[in-house]
């Protein structure tokens, strides 16, 4: 049987997306989380390279992403045999609406001194040490409700979650494990929230990954602290895990307001 898939691949750059892209702001969006799995996968599709790793992504969210047909194109910015960065971005109706740069790295056996300091206060628990959680369930949209999230129970401003899907990412187009795990990172700004979102509104306008090694999915682990400012500019930062341990670091920037009567 053929498993569900966020997005349909049309050929020459195109993609469908389906209700599962579904956002949690507005019926009409598609959530940007499974858009920056996208594009990675345009970039690995494109600019095959096994000799480098993914190491950084950055992605600035330009507008509203409506949930209608897209066209992914990708470029290298920076060639290099050990160092490159590359860019690839979503356009929608010839709007750019998303976009992502990525720098990635040559690969080499540095298990020498392959190393991480000890995590501050008690380990990231496992997912099959945590009930699946239905603290997701105040947001709205298909995304979302594709997922399955496992969490002790999180506090405002702070929490510790894992997220999966069952969901492929690409429907038409052979994807990689990585590309549906970055798909999932977006998640982590809904995870601890410090207000309701029916109340206010806290979008995130970008998110940088930086990785010190590949993940091993499918489970990706948010170990999220929120801040909102006092002048209407937050910071959702977070330690990203797979069931090995830490595998790297995400930071969004959020504009704050309430949501008028």
């Amino acid at each position: 049987m053929t498993r569900e898939h966020y997005f349909e691949a049309l050929g020459d750059g195109r993609y469908q997306p389906t209700i599962h892209v579904q956002g949690a702001w507005s019926p009409e969006e598609q959530h940007v989380a499974p858009v920056i799995g996208l594009l990675l996968h345009a970039l690995e599709l494109n600019h095959p390279r096994e000799d480098l790793q993914w190491a950084r992504i950055s992605v600035d969210i330009l507008g509203f992403i409506r949930r209608d047909e897209m066209t992914v194109t990708t470029r290298v910015l920076r060639a290099g045999r050990t160092i490159e960065l590359l860019e690839a971005t979503a356009r929608i109706d010839d709007r750019d609406t998303v976009r992502a740069t990525a720098w990635r790295l040559v690969r080499g056996d540095t298990s020498e001194v392959a190393g991480a300091p000890e995590p501050e206060g008690t380990p990231m628990p496992a997912p099959d040490e945590l009930p699946v959680w239905g603290g997701m369930l105040h947001w709205g949209g298909g995304f979302i409700k594709s997922l399955e999230f496992r969490s002790p129970g999180n506090e405002p401003g702070r929490g510790r979650t894992w997220v999966r899907t069952p969901l492929e990412l690409v429907g038409g187009e052979p994807s990689s494990a990585l590309a549906a795990w970055v798909g999932l990172l977006d998640t982590a700004n809904g995870t601890a929230v410090r207000k309701d979102p029916r109340e206010w509104m806290f979008p995130n306008v970008d998110l940088t990954l930086h990785l010190h090694r590949e993940p091993e999915g499918p489970w990706v682990g948010l170990d999220t602290k929120v801040y909102f400012g006092p002048s209407g500019v937050g910071e959702t930062s977070s330690v990203l895990h797979d069931e090995h341990g830490p595998v790297g670091t995400l930071a969004q920037c959020l504009t704050l307001r309430p949501i008028e009567p």
